[in-house]
């Protein structure tokens, strides 16, 4: 037999190799299944999202004399979320850091919704948003993982946050109120957002009028730029108006969990029939992933608050959604907040 030849320090050596070799395979599998299961084990299967809220239009206020709402969530934010099966709890504006940073220990991230307010008004939209950002900061500067995801005026205000908020705003005047595909950057399957979404879903977003834009404002190359900001962000797709306007669609950070889209992804919840929001099967599919990626980003959170008599206080079940479409609203339904003492005439 050809062992028979081998010397006996070669022998020592071949067993000895062969051993190392056999415990690394053993101890591989064994990480790799650990990995596994601690993943699993780690994943928040009850996630809580917290939408932050924003200034009440003058005009939807007068509908509500008596109450006085002065800060409001539209509703297809929260069904958005919830088909994604996550809840939510409306983080109010108007509140100091303290409050935000005590919110943000227990919820598993946080939405900046779409809509139309002002970033120069004290203790608004802007504020809130500015305060929540720099804590997710030093959350994740921590190892304590929390994701934001901002949509239109969301995602416009986390660059300007992340610009330094001057007084001169880093955006530009850009207004687009259609539905356009998404024309994808060299390298979006290297991203966080869209390394694994499906390739019908990505046919969808590339070839059909899908995304639904309704801004007055976006955000370009340019803008990135003027601050550095391409160093920091990836952007993964830009889409470009009938009117030749080129803009930013897509962007994530490339070292937090922060994420951004200029369209909207929540008006398959909206009826409004003269905005010509898209329905079809494909539409649907297609924004849908949007928030379940979202989502399954903040599973990754293990946030939770003391006990289940807390979070009930929290959730936005302890509101009741008004039927506003009928008041000439943009929104089908808002949830309507206590008075802040601050409104805008944007709506």
């Amino acid at each position: 037999m050809w062992w028979l030849n081998v010397s006996s320090d070669n022998w020592i050596g071949f067993v000895t190799m062969k051993s190392v070799l056999l415990l690394l395979v053993i101890h591989l599998l064994h990480c790799e299944g650990r990995v596994v299961v601690r993943r699993d084990e780690q994943l928040n299967n009850r996630p809580i999202i917290g939408v932050l809220s924003q200034e009440q239009s003058k005009s939807l206020q007068k509908k509500y004399p008596k109450e006085n709402y002065t800060s409001y969530i539209a509703a297809s934010y929260v069904k958005d979320v919830e088909a994604s099966g996550a809840r939510v709890v409306p983080i109010l504006i108007g509140k100091d850091r303290k409050y935000y940073r005590e919110l943000m220990q227990k919820i598993n991230g946080v939405l900046f919704p779409g809509g139309a307010t002002y970033f120069n008004q004290s203790n608004g939209y802007a504020d809130a948003g500015q305060h929540i950002y720099e804590i997710a900061k030093q959350m994740n500067d921590r190892g304590d993982y929390f994701p934001i995801f901002g949509t239109c005026l969301g995602f416009e205000l986390m660059i300007i946050i992340a610009s330094g908020r001057g007084e001169v705003e880093n955006r530009i005047e850009c207004d687009v109120f259609e539905n356009l595909p998404l024309r994808f950057d060299h390298g979006y399957k290297n991203s966080k957002m869209f390394s694994a979404a499906p390739q019908d879903v990505l046919t969808i977003l590339s070839t059909q009028d899908v995304t639904v834009n309704y801004h007055m404002f976006c955000i370009i190359d340019q803008n990135l730029k003027n601050f550095s900001l391409d160093r920091d962000w990836l952007v993964t797709s830009h889409s470009t108006s009938t009117g030749g306007s080129k803009f930013i669609a897509s962007i994530e950070h490339k070292r937090y969990p922060f994420y951004g889209v200029q369209f909207h992804p929540e008006k398959t919840f909206e009826w409004k029939q003269s905005k010509n929001y898209p329905h079809t099967v494909e539409s649907i599919k297609a924004n849908r992933y949007f928030m379940d990626f979202f989502v399954n980003e903040c599973r990754k959170s293990d946030h939770t608050f003391n006990n289940v008599v807390e979070e009930n206080k929290y959730l936005i079940y302890n509101y009741v959604p008004h039927f506003t479409g009928v008041l000439g609203s943009a929104y089908h339904q808002c949830y309507m907040f206590e008075p802040r003492g601050i409104t805008n005439s944007c709506l």
